[in-house]
């Protein structure tokens, strides 16, 4: 059953490969190119296309291995001098690359599953049910994620595999593999340093439970010294990933060069397109101040369309004090600092575990600094493994996943996608409403969606007249050639609203729930 799904799955991804690419696409051919045909010591210092290569260095190793395949399907695609080239091989080169990558989300979902199945959770959901097991459902949330499916085979980028990573390293550490989930977290890490944003949850969750030895006295955790050669062990794994991955560009003396890359500050707070955040109904605000300045005649401090251009560039607010790195960072911090506290205070929970990396993303999706409204499926990815456990986690998951997925839309805009994304998004919403309401035996109402109250019922059909206004009504006004950016910030702040709620609740849900909550069952 299993493989027929990720065979179905295949399939559908096979048929996206001739729709719409984003400038994603452009930016991985230019990555082929610059490691197949520069020496490792240019790799990032050359600026040929504006596209250069910022991911971490195991990312460029992953791009020169994928080379020595793309030279048998055309070899001009591996020219740096050859910008936006676009050939039908290269095209089908690097479509297959990622649904063959996609192997690693199909084994990361695997051993997901089997830890579900074989782990004595408490479950609050029916693992013996007409309408299929939980981790049956597991499968298509995850293989068929409306995001995936839109941003890696449409959009064009290589998140299933990282994802796939990600699954396979939160399943090891779960399953008490402690070692072998930090190698593979560590590969993460020097895969696509985005994934940094859960770093705290590994960190404190592997200190508390490995590294510190435990003891039990009665219904007390009792804990004991700091075991030096477990964390001997951890280092010497975590070290060398990071020798292998930045070690010759240590040699040549290019780690400057190389973090450069990777942190480049100077994109502003918000990307071109806000992300639904904190950030956004920030910059909402402030735009709001403005006509109430100009209402009143008194004079703006900033340009008041700065950060509406639709531009990756800094910008200041006009009225509230605009933001720098260190206030995202402050913010961030002291976000996820309640849930790593609860984290620390509960050893031996690995759903604690899944429920504080989860905490973690979504503190740095609010408020971090120029956050991607991609990053949004680092939230929804690992609550998929724990909405078909507890009925909580449906609920909200419901919720982010419908929320999120739709704040992806802006990113396709020609015609032929309009009718793809929201085909892609009402299949998979679809499917988990009603598979996640029959596997928490909910009782329909005729007055709101299955696992959500009235209000967000609401909130969430909302999304629906939100779309035909962007999509039909705005267009035929006359503001339209004014001030096209106004349907992206309306879709920013309507789902910023939606995700904040999420966030809230979820972070609610955590540090109200009973530290012996959840826990396994003893054999």
């Amino acid at each position: 059953m299993f493989w027929n799904v990720v065979l179905m799955i295949s399939c559908i991804k096979l048929l996206l490969i001739p729709a719409y690419r984003s400038t994603d696409f452009e930016v991985h051919r230019n990555w082929l190119a610059i490691t197949h045909s520069l020496p490792i010591k240019n790799w990032y210092k050359d600026d040929t296309s504006v596209w250069t290569l910022d991911y971490p260095p195991l990312f460029a190793w992953f791009e020169y291995l994928l080379s020595h395949v793309a030279k048998y399907f055309d070899k001009d695609m591996l020219d740096v001098q050859n910008l936006n080239y676009a050939s039908p091989r290269t095209i089908l080169f690097q479509r297959l690359s990622v649904i063959v990558s996609d192997l690693f989300l199909v084994y990361g979902t695997k051993e997901c599953c089997v830890y579900l199945s074989t782990s004595g959770l408490r479950k609050s959901s029916k693992w013996s049910s007409k309408w299929g097991s939980p981790t049956a459902i597991l499968q298509l949330l995850l293989l068929a994620n409306a995001g995936l499916l839109m941003i890696d085979h449409i959009h064009f980028q290589y998140n299933g595999m990282l994802f796939g990573i990600m699954l396979l390293s939160v399943a090891k550490i779960m399953q008490d593999k402690w070692l072998v989930g930090a190698f593979w977290f560590t590969v993460l890490l020097n895969m696509k340093h985005i994934f940094a944003y859960v770093a705290p949850a590994y960190f404190i969750y592997l200190l508390r439970n490995y590294c510190f030895l435990r003891a039990t006295q009665g219904n007390q955790v009792r804990l004991n010294l700091l075991s030096f050669s477990r964390t001997f062990k951890l280092a010497v794994i975590v070290l060398s990933v990071f020798t292998i991955s930045f070690g010759p560009f240590i040699f040549y003396g290019q780690l400057g060069q190389v973090l450069s890359r990777l942190f480049p500050f100077k994109r502003g707070l918000c990307h071109a397109y806000w992300a639904p955040n904190f950030w956004a109904l920030y910059n909402m605000l402030d735009k709001v101040l403005i006509v109430l300045f100009k209402l009143t005649g008194k004079t703006l401090k900033a340009n008041p369309a700065s950060m509406t251009g639709g531009l990756v560039q800094e910008f200041d607010h006009a009225v509230l004090p605009s933001i720098t790195p260190r206030i995202t960072l402050f913010c961030t911090v002291l976000s996820i600092l309640p849930c790593l506290i609860k984290l620390w205070r509960c050893p031996g929970n690995p759903l604690h575990f899944m429920r504080a990396l989860i905490l973690c993303a979504f503190g740095a999706f609010m408020f971090g600094w120029h956050v991607h409204e991609k990053a949004i499926l680092m939230v929804i990815i690992p609550l998929s493994v724990i909405s078909v456990v507890w009925r909580k986690e449906a609920e909200i998951y419901l919720m982010i996943s419908t929320v999120g997925h739709y704040s992806l839309f802006p990113l396709f805009f020609t015609p032929f996608e309009h009718i793809l994304k929201v085909f892609i998004l009402l299949i998979h919403t679809v499917y988990a409403f009603v598979n996640l309401s029959n596997l928490f035996d909910v009782k329909h109402s005729r007055y709101s969606l299955p696992l959500l109250t009235k209000l967000e019922s609401c909130y969430v059909l909302g999304l629906a007249f939100l779309f035909v206004f962007e999509s039909v009504l705005y267009p035929m006004l006359d503001l339209a050639s004014v001030y096209p950016f106004v349907p992206l910030m309306l879709t920013s702040v309507y789902c910023a609203v939606g995700v904040g709620y999420c966030w809230l609740r979820y972070y609610w849900n955590f540090v109200s729930m009973s530290e012996t909550d959840h826990k396994r069952k003893a054999y």
